[in-house]
């Protein structure tokens, strides 16, 4: 074998080694992004008024009317766009590929699922009454992504889908 046919394998396994290694990098880079990301996400959520909307919006009832949640709610309608603008953020997130709709799925599929099933009718009001039709969009887009899934593959409990889990020693 010659020099320059050695030369030139080392220097083709040297390009791959660089790519393997760069692949490997860009994978450890994006997931810890989205390790910070779900972090800061989690950080945010944690809050009173986070979860004081969380029990406002599962004590009501469907298919209110803006007016009806307004009038129910009096000053605590605040809180459902807390709770509303929250999700808006995670469809940007998610449709922008920064979160991974299925981490999104795991830490808040139920709660977005019964924020739409409920506030559906409230958001199109509000819609209609702001003449702005992309009013909470990513909401919306982000509620029907999670149906989807769901339509694929019912939602199971983690104490369900974990089971066989086992600590590392």
């Amino acid at each position: 074998m010659s020099a320059a046919t050695i030369f030139d394998l080392v220097s083709s396994l040297a390009v791959i080694a660089g790519l393997v290694f760069a692949v490997a990098e860009i994978r450890q880079y994006r997931s810890a992004r989205e390790y910070e990301v779900a972090l800061a996400m989690l950080q945010s959520m944690q809050t009173p008024d986070f979860i004081k909307a969380l029990r406002v919006l599962y004590a009501l009832p469907e298919d209110l009317s803006r007016g009806e949640v307004e009038e129910r709610l009096g000053d605590d309608a605040i809180l459902l766009y807390t709770l509303m603008t929250t999700w808006e953020s995670l469809g940007i997130f998610v449709c922008r590929r920064h979160l991974r709709l299925g981490l999104v799925d795991d830490f808040f599929s139920g709660s977005i699922a019964i924020s739409w099933r409920k506030l559906e009718r409230y958001v199109r009001e509000e819609r209609a009454a702001q003449d702005r039709p992309t009013l909470l969009e990513w909401f919306q887009w982000l509620a029907e992504r999670m149906r989807e899934r769901e339509a694929e593959s019912p939602p199971l409990p983690a104490y369900e889908a974990e089971r066989e889990w086992k600590a590392e020693r």
